[in-house]
């Protein structure tokens, strides 16, 4: 992007969006909620009051003392805290004003965006006259969105609504209706009241499907297909969605075979709901004589669809009824109306009965626990499967045949393991075969994570050459990682499982986790380590002539492997094997880059043009040995830094006593638990990577995001090297798309909103080498990239950045301060928890990436 677009977005910046919001936020404040009329006018003062404390070194609860005292003139402690409730929901529906302001914005502001969308790539392609090229790859090329239901998503439907109806109120500056639709939100719960189960989970994501993605999709597929220079263009897979909501059980005991059901009813029941939406509206056009029975057969199929669960239509029958429609509209009405049956054509190729396929996600080792008690019932092991040589438990898994029944068992996972995959052929039968054809395994570290599930497949009712579905490692620690090339490789010389992947096409879809993966080796390395692993991986596959396709949990954050996600794929090395892009999207980023149609166009249009722009104009990357040899030696020196951290005796401690750690699971966030097990003593592998990131986050920290860059730079700038991490950071794309997320994570943080700790008889400590690597990371970072301020270059995001910090400020004062109360016994102990897991939610979302 050129320095005159940059400004000019900017300017439209800050007239679509800071000066929107802070037109409506005024009107918004002056609004009367709670039994004090004055709570909304005291909300900026506050702000002032908490930025100017903290910056002086205040202590949160100082700040609100003098606050309380001579602004608020508010002496009872009951009604103080009262008072920090209310302000805490005002902070929560700025959020979400923020939001829809921003939404509002977001076509503007794409105009002078430098990101280029596929029209700009067919225009590159019109240049170089590279038709063939493109039209070859994007034949066959795709991008699978994975929707996860991780806890940081908790707007309900109704306040989705609201969010849309502000967003296209504010498009048409309807102050009048801005006004009603505002005093409306105010008085709508944005919080569930009670834990959602896995299947409020998965009809909250279902309802931006049907709301949003339904049309979305289908739009994108006809834009691809009017610009690219192929009357007969047919790949309907450019865009897929994939689901965890009701799939994903790994850490959630809630998710049962039967919200499994549930689930894949439910997404293909809302597929029947859009289509004969669709097919009604296009009714009221085709008022033609020789159509009318074919479409009130196929309406009247749908209808029974939707409501019918034990009625489903396949695939063919709707593709067949509808082209025999299409037939008669051609041959007897001039095609009038075509392009719209077309559409309706096209969607139906698009979803086919499952809308979106759902995954099964489990961890390895459940599924250990599982074999070893089917092996001890059939009397192939008297105790544990250790008993069994590698050579004798594999034949075990690959030739024995059992017929099991659940109810053989005692421990709940074994029922429930046997009982789903037993059923998973219903729900092919019922959605198709991409309803439910992928089988994910957490914590892959050895072949037996796979070929576990190939046997309880073969045990559960189906045959062999029968197994309609993919098994996908989840190669997610820094060991799995280092294990994955020789594991692959032994899985190919398998002869039955190689038999299995010939009729799966003669691909493998393999998965590397970001969140945990940073989590155990720190940024730098968890992210140097993911590319290493696939550049491997991708030679191991094609040297057995297997399509090698990379699934990455890319998470939210930087700390959890996200970020910019275009530049993250378009900086991929040559040796990626790149026929596919598939990622996860989770929490609050599922609405926040995909949650309008416009915003889910862009950001999918980014993921093929990054895809392709690896491809077709010669922009292949490369890292020479010097360059690898350099970001090698940055990785591990970061790494011991961070390792050092972790092993620091107050590591989980500070978490456990000075975070919001414990109280995520307090929170009526997610279905599934904060951390794996139920182990009383808390260690970091039993926690999620969403807790324990989040609750840095929390306290504006931010730690897996840079922790240790800092102090690898330094270290290379001390040996008079920093030149060459600076050409490092211009010549190669990839580093400095990390280096960029890093920065992204550092101008979110803020060390001054827990100074206070400095002085902590316990923790003072540990709090000054997080704050003397922040401080040194941000130095280093803006010395190797030549920048003056964090994230320079993307100062519409650097604003953004800054006015949701602003926005929630007030918040964090408040959390830190009911944190510190707690501590002291105080004798409203119980209503400060409530403080501290209430703010969870309003800071979660105003960071839209955060957790």
């Amino acid at each position: 992007m050129n320095e005159m677009q940059r400004s000019k977005r900017l300017v439209e910046f800050k007239k679509s969006v800071t000066n929107k919001f802070n037109i409506y936020n005024s009107l918004f404040l002056s609004l009367p909620y709670a039994n004090m009329e004055n709570v909304g006018i005291l909300v900026p003062l506050l702000f002032e009051q908490c930025a100017k404390g903290l910056a002086e070194g205040k202590k949160p609860q100082d700040i609100l003392e003098s606050f309380f005292l001579h602004f608020a003139d508010l002496k009872d402690e009951k009604a103080r805290i009262d008072f920090m409730f209310w302000i805490i929901q005002y902070v929560e529906r700025q959020v979400v004003l923020f939001d829809s302001v921003e939404d509002s914005a977001f076509p503007k502001l794409q105009k002078y965006a430098g990101s280029l969308t596929i029209t700009d790539y067919f225009e590159l392609v019109n240049q170089s006259k590279n038709w063939d090229k493109i039209n070859k790859k994007l034949s066959t090329f795709s991008a699978r969105i994975v929707l996860t239901a991780h806890p940081t998503q908790f707007y309900t439907p109704a306040v989705l609504d609201i969010i849309a109806e502000l967003r296209s109120l504010i498009d048409e500056n309807r102050v009048d209706d801005i006004d009603t639709t505002l005093q409306q939100l105010g008085l709508t719960s944005l919080i569930n009241t009670k834990k959602p189960t896995p299947l409020d989970e998965a009809k909250n994501i279902i309802y931006i499907l049907r709301n949003t993605y339904y049309d979305a999709i289908g739009d994108l597929f006809q834009y691809v297909k009017s610009n690219i220079r192929n009357k007969d263009f047919d790949n309907y897979d450019i865009i897929k969605l994939g689901f965890w909501p009701g799939g994903d059980r790994d850490g959630n005991p809630f998710v049962t075979e039967g919200i499994t059901r549930k689930v894949a009813d439910e997404l293909r029941v809302t597929l029947m709901k859009c289509y004969y939406n669709e097919l009604k509206a296009l009714r009221k056009k085709l008022t033609f004589k020789k159509l009318q029975d074919p479409l009130n057969a196929l309406n009247e199929s749908l209808y029974r669809a939707m409501f019918q669960k034990n009625y489903y239509l396949t695939y063919p029958e709707i593709i067949g009824r509808l082209t025999e429609i299409r037939q008669i509209l051609i041959t007897e009405y001039y095609s009038l109306y075509l392009d719209e049956l077309n559409r309706l054509i096209d969607k139906v190729h698009i979803f086919k009965t499952h809308f979106a396929t759902l995954d099964v996600r489990q961890d390895h080792s459940k599924h250990y626990l599982v074999v070893e008690s089917i092996l001890k019932k059939e009397g192939i092991v008297k105790d544990s499967l250790e008993e069994l040589s590698q050579s004798k438990l594999v034949s075990a898994l690959l030739k024995t045949e059992f017929s099991l029944d659940p109810n053989d068992f005692e421990e709940d996972i074994v029922k429930d393991t046997i009982t789903n995959i037993s059923q998973l052929k219903r729900i092919q039968k019922t959605n198709g075969e991409q309803g439910c054809n992928r089988y994910i395994i957490s914590n892959s570290e050895d072949i037996f994570s796979v070929l576990f599930v190939f046997a309880l497949f073969r045990w559960c009712g189906w045959k062999t050459d029968e197994i309609t579905f993919d098994i996908i490692p989840l190669f997610e620690t820094m060991k799995g990682m280092e294990a994955a090339e020789s594991v692959m490789q032994t899985l190919f010389d398998t002869k039955i499982y190689r038999a299995h992947l010939s009729r799966r096409n003669d691909v493998h879809t393999i998965m590397l986790g970001f969140s945990d993966g940073t989590k155990d080796g720190g940024y730098l390395k968890a992210n140097w380590s993911i590319l290493k692993t696939k550049e491997t991986l991708s030679k191991v596959c094609k040297k057995n002539g297997v399509k090698a396709i990379f699934f990455d949990g890319r998470g939210g954050p930087p700390a959890r492997g996200g970020g910019k996600t275009h530049r993250f794929y378009a900086s991929q090395t040559k040796d990626v094997a790149n026929h596919e892009i598939q990622m996860t999207v989770q929490g609050q980023t599922i609405t926040s880059t995909y949650g309008t149609k416009e915003q889910f166009i862009h950001n999918a249009e980014q993921l093929l043009t990054a895809g392709l722009s690896n491809n077709l104009f010669g922009k292949e990357f490369t890292i020479s040995a010097k360059q690898r040899k350099l970001i090698e030696e940055l990785s591990e020196l970061s790494f011991d830094k961070y390792e050092a951290l972790k092993q620091h005796d107050k590591f989980i401690p500070y978490l456990e006593h000075r975070s919001t750690l414990k109280y995520y699971s307090q929170a009526n966030i997610g279905s599934r638990p904060g951390k794996r097990g139920n182990k009383k003593q808390l260690t970091l592998s039993d926690l999620r990577a969403i807790s324990f990131v989040g609750s840095w986050s929390q306290l504006k920290q931010n730690v897996p995001g840079y922790f240790g860059l800092g102090t690898a730079i330094n270290q290379l700038r001390e040996e008079g090297r920093l030149d060459e991490v600076k050409k490092l950071y211009k010549e190669v794309p990839f580093f400095r798309a990390l280096m960029h997320n890093s920065m992204m994570s550092l101008a979110k943080t803020n060390f001054d909103l827990t100074s206070y700790m400095n002085e902590d008889p316990e923790f003072g400590e540990f709090w000054n080498i997080l704050h003397q690597e922040y401080q040194l990371s941000e130095k280093m970072l803006l010395q190797i990239s030549g920048y003056k301020i964090l994230m320079e270059d993307e100062a519409i995001s650097r604003e953004s950045v800054k006015i949701r910090e602003n926005i929630v400020l007030p918040l964090l004062v408040i959390q830190q301060n009911a944190l510190y109360h707690i501590t002291q016994n105080s004798a409203y102990k119980s209503l400060y928890e409530k403080i501290v897991t209430r703010s969870l939610y309003g800071n979660i979302n105003a960071s839209r990436n955060s957790a």
